[in-house]
């Protein structure tokens, strides 16, 4: 492996920045409410994943390709995108409205995707009490046009900034709208099976362990921090204290996740990113 290979971002980038941040657990868990709202690519999933059965595995297989993309290697990160690109290419889904048969690579997927996810991450982020500067925030959205090249698309055609996902938002509007799907994969979400292990309690005869209560926090944040026009698809939830309950929750789990232990807030992948980065730098100077 190469010690002087940074990776897509490095250091001295606002993606490095945002990803320092534990708090983005709540963040990958708004986007997949977000996603959820668009048809297409919600039959796309439903047709393609077991996530159902699954859930757990899945979270951990998409927490380790964002991971590998924000820390890893040029090349690790490359060979994920390739390995990415090579499943989503032989998988097609049913248009639940027209019967259409369509690609789950289309450009407008991923593009959806894409933008529900880093638009998610660095919303998340600054709601939760990380300084960040209105050119920073741009920086990350133009950053992180690398990742969308990693799935297929084109740089060029991906929103750079928070005006473009503004309007990319306004013009994606239309087509959003909430299916039977939807509802079921949102209250999946919001109260997915526990693994056993963390399920004990409530095998003994506890109502609800305190792992599922738990996560019924995390989720309702991560509902409380979505889009106030997001909100309204699932049901006139955005009522004027939510937003305003969601942004103190999250920056007092912000406050809880930074008095961890380093090696419990930061993955595998990110120790040895700032490994090589310290080496670097030691090297450099």
């Amino acid at each position: 492996m190469d010690t002087d290979d940074l990776g897509l971002f490095g250091p001295g980038s606002v993606t490095w920045k945002v990803h320092d941040e534990p708090v983005l657990i709540v963040a990958g868990l708004r986007s997949l409410y977000l996603q959820a709202l668009h048809p297409r690519a919600m039959a796309g999933v439903a047709q393609n994943s077991n996530y159902r059965a699954d859930a757990w595995g899945r979270l951990v297989r998409t927490a380790t390709y964002v991971g590998t993309v924000i820390y890893g290697t040029t090349a690790e990160a490359e060979a994920a995108g390739r390995r990415l690109r090579i499943l989503h290419a032989r998988m097609r889904a049913t248009d639940p409205a027209t019967g259409e048969e369509f690609r789950i690579d289309e450009p407008d997927l991923l593009r959806w995707v894409h933008v529900t996810e880093v638009e998610s991450f660095v919303s998340t982020a600054r709601r939760a009490g990380l300084s960040l500067t209105d050119a920073e925030v741009d920086g990350y959205y133009d950053e992180q046009r690398r990742a969308a090249a990693l799935v297929g698309l084109d740089p060029a055609d991906v929103p750079g900034s928070a005006a473009e996902v503004a309007d990319y938002y306004r013009a994606v509007r239309p087509e959003l709208r909430m299916t039977r799907e939807a509802a079921e994969t949102a209250l999946f979400l919001t109260a997915p099976p526990i693994p056993w292990k963390l399920s004990l309690p409530a095998r003994l005869g506890v109502s609800l362990g305190p792992p599922r209560w738990a996560y019924l926090g995390v989720a309702g944040t991560a509902l409380g921090l979505l889009p106030p026009w997001a909100l309204r698809l699932y049901g006139g939830l955005g009522l004027p204290t939510t937003a305003l309950s969601a942004d103190l929750s999250v920056r007092a789990l912000r406050l809880v996740l930074a008095a961890l232990p380093r090696n419990w807030r930061e993955g595998p992948l990110q120790q040895a990113a700032k490994e090589r980065a310290a080496r670097f730098t030691a090297t450099a100077g």
